[in-house]
């Protein structure tokens, strides 16, 4: 927990760091959607939908570059559909795995169009459920594991503006350690392998920032046509 509360401490000290030039700090709201799978535990295809959903400080060096520090709720896990409805073993599989995450990122800003960033998060388990051909496994809890208690990812995303001050957001994030070590059998309670698992997450999301002072099309077009 004292990783995390470090985070916490650091994003206040960013505010009030720059409290005398807010005027440069843009705040955003940011909702939307996860499809996920979990690498390493056989069961494939982002399946798992789930939300995301959070707030963001964005603060700019020039133009071109910026850097962003959020606080988001993220709903991550896998999921297979019944293989085999009629056997009492049917395949079914469903995790879901609630992260509250910390993402550090940062930005290039190609002319106003689109914008690329690359960094990483820390996210805390707030919550885990994990079914087995449809029955809770009740040893799967937040205080007795087996899923690590934080995941470390690396994310890369684009931006890019869609009316105004309101972007959409396409983000990819991958699990740098491993979130759970695993043991497989086949039916007849034989060892197969061990593999470790990490999150493997899609977002779909619509960032609202409020003070944004970037270029408008409109802008940019008056701009151009502005006399040499």
């Amino acid at each position: 927990m004292k990783a995390f509360y470090r985070i916490f401490l650091l994003l206040i000290f960013v505010f009030l760091l720059y409290e005398v030039n807010a005027q440069f700090i843009r705040g955003a709201i940011i909702g939307g959607l996860n499809v996920s799978q979990v690498d390493g535990d056989e069961v494939y295809g982002f399946k798992r939908l789930g939300l995301n959903i959070g707030a963001a400080a964005i603060l700019p060096f020039n133009d071109k570059w910026s850097i962003s520090i959020e606080n988001s709720y993220s709903q991550e896990g896998s999921y297979q559909a019944p293989q085999y409805p009629n056997d009492s073993l049917t395949g079914e599989y469903d995790l879901r795995l609630n992260y509250v995450k910390v993402p550090l990122m940062l930005h290039y800003n190609d002319k106003d169009r689109i914008t690329f960033g690359l960094g990483a998060s820390i996210g805390r388990l707030v919550g885990v459920e994990e079914y087995e051909h449809g029955k809770k496994v009740t040893t799967t809890t937040l205080s007795n594991g087996p899923y690590s208690s934080w995941d470390y990812s690396g994310i890369a995303d684009l931006r890019f503006r869609l009316y105004q001050k309101l972007y959409m957001n396409i983000r990819y994030s991958y699990s740098l350690v491993s979130i759970r070590e695993r043991d497989f059998y086949n039916k007849n309670g034989e060892f197969l392998r061990t593999r470790d698992q990490r999150n493997n997450v899609l977002s779909l999301r619509l960032i609202y920032i409020f003070n944004d002072k970037s270029k408008t099309a409109k802008d940019q077009r008056n701009e151009n046509n502005r006399p040499q």
